[in-house]
């Protein structure tokens, strides 16, 4: 518990926290995350009056009401709340002490948190894992996808690939790659439509793009917002690039998408090429406690690898 939140126990219930022990804790933190004794009692193998008689013997002995009882369940009061800042913050301790005791020496096992984009991970990271399962059968990931930036440092998650450089100084950080936001269609699409040979001409075709005010890399926005000065008269938003990529590949239109995917799509056909984003670099970052992590280690040189594949493929494309 850091000494804010042990000051502040102090004034809350002065004189008690020596008293509190960890099951009372675990069981409290439990209820509160689950906002029913009942759940809580089914997580820890417990009879819902064993996790009551538990809640009210800590509740005494702090001489506080910790939750609000109603029919629907309950909701904490706000010494409740104060106390399950300070439990969550604990788990999150504990999680990463177990995460770091449970890494083999020799072997990859266990529960890896990797959080990126929706974008990146539904597009290019997800068809790849298979290969890291391949050769860690006993891996665990919780894949999650948002524009968020999640809290490293607070356990969050425990990986993160990232469409900018990571501002915080305890992260171990490195630089993956770069990436660009293009127009793309398909073959079949110029076909029938034709193929603009300037940006003036994109006035004749639908343009399939994220919204520019969703959340996306900066660099997206930028391109869309360009392109929209050329009286698009068809428009298709999507907030997310999956959804723009299946528009493209449905032959709905001219879309913007990360060039990125040109490899695992090449009926993808690029439009106008001297049209293009600002660079926008990609990093893989994690805590700087994770150094020596098994499972940390072997999703990063898999990512790396997978960069090299990605990279050697680009460039023979481009000779053929």
């Amino acid at each position: 518990m850091d000494d804010y939140l042990l000051l502040r126990y102090r004034c809350q219930f002065p004189k008690k926290v020596k008293v509190m022990d960890w099951d009372k804790l675990r069981i409290f933190h439990a209820v509160a995350d689950a906002g029913s004794l009942t759940h809580a009692g089914e997580q820890l193998h417990l009879s819902q009056s064993a996790v009551s008689r538990q809640v009210r013997a800590l509740e005494e002995s702090l001489n506080a009401t910790l939750f609000h009882r109603h029919a629907r369940g309950l909701i904490l009061t706000e010494q409740g709340e104060l106390l399950f800042d300070a439990t969550r913050a604990m788990m999150k301790r504990l999680d990463a002490a177990t995460a770091r005791i449970r890494d083999s020496e020799e072997e990859v096992f266990g529960d890896l948190r990797v959080t990126t984009t929706t974008g990146f991970g539904t597009l290019w990271l997800a068809p790849r894992l298979p290969k890291l399962y391949e050769k860690y059968p006993d891996l665990k990931i919780d894949l999650m996808l948002e524009e968020r930036v999640l809290d490293l440092p607070m356990r969050e998650a425990d990986v993160a690939i990232r469409m900018k450089e990571p501002s915080q100084a305890d992260l171990i950080r490195k630089r993956l790659m770069s990436v660009h936001m293009c127009l793309y269609a398909t073959q079949s699409y110029l076909d029938a439509h034709g193929e603009p040979s300037s940006l003036e001409d994109m006035s004749a075709h639908r343009l399939i793009c994220q919204n520019p005010r969703s959340a996306q890399v900066g660099a997206g926005a930028m391109l869309v917002n360009e392109l929209m000065t050329n009286d698009i008269s068809s428009l298709l938003t999507v907030n997310n690039y999956f959804g723009v990529l299946q528009g493209v590949l449905n032959d709905l239109g001219i879309g913007v998408l990360p060039d990125y995917l040109i490899r695992d799509f090449p009926q993808l056909v690029r439009v106008l090429p001297e049209v293009q984003s600002v660079e926008v670099p990609v990093f893989l970052a994690y805590p700087e406690e994770l150094r020596h992590s098994k499972r940390i280690a072997a999703f990063r040189d898999f990512v790396q690898d997978e960069i090299i594949s990605y990279r050697k493929t680009v460039k023979e494309q481009a000779v053929s």
